[in-house]
């Protein structure tokens, strides 16, 4: 699983040109959202995109991506069992 965080924050990164961001500072359980890493709607729609395209999982029901994006560790456990590839 911890393979999965690191690859998921490399991922987020380099998704959303988060430039300054390394990700030993994104905290695993630190909102995706808001406060946290700070993400906004646009970033959810490149998000959606990125574990489509990376994990074969399409969210066709925006009340699940909202619970899943709630953290790292959310989202890669989410991945974890559902992904397709």
């Amino acid at each position: 699983m911890e393979d999965l965080v690191l690859k998921l924050k490399q991922e987020i990164i380099e998704a959303l040109n988060l430039e300054e961001v390394k990700p030993e500072d994104i905290d695993n359980d630190a909102p995706l959202f808001g406060d946290g890493l700070g993400l906004d709607s646009i970033d959810a729609l490149e998000l959606i995109v990125l574990i489509e395209k990376n994990y074969g999982i399409k969210l066709k029901d925006p009340a699940i991506g909202k619970d899943i994006f709630k953290s790292i560790n959310v989202l890669a456990d989410y991945i974890s069992d559902n992904r397709t590839k």
